[in-house]
């Protein structure tokens, strides 16, 4: 590419139409040296005092390379510290969340 012309960049469309939707509040993420995998299911009792043992099926699995893995990661890094300067830092502890901090 000759100097000062603007460099090209690719074009992505998305198609949405089919898409599913589905809706997690656990998540464990494991790894390979090639992949990371990312499992997510519904925790049913978020609640569990410590000591006590819950059970939760893994609904989903995705699986990715470590370079798609960072990319999630930067947005959703990034995504989030706009949400928390919009509406306020975010607890992740539910115990704290409703006001049984311990």
């Amino acid at each position: 590419m000759s100097q000062g012309q603007p460099e090209a960049t690719a074009s992505i469309q998305i198609d949405d139409l089919n898409v599913k939707q589905l809706y997690t509040n656990f998540c464990r993420v494991t790894s390979t040296p090639e992949e990371l995998v990312l499992d997510l299911g519904l925790n049913m009792s978020p609640m569990v005092e410590p000591g006590q043992s819950q059970k939760v099926t893994i609904e989903h699995r995705v699986v990715m390379s470590p370079y798609t893995a960072k990319r999630l990661a930067s947005l959703l890094g990034a995504t989030i510290a706009r949400y928390e300067q919009a509406f306020g830092p975010l607890e992740t502890d539910p115990r704290k969340r409703v006001g049984r901090a311990q």
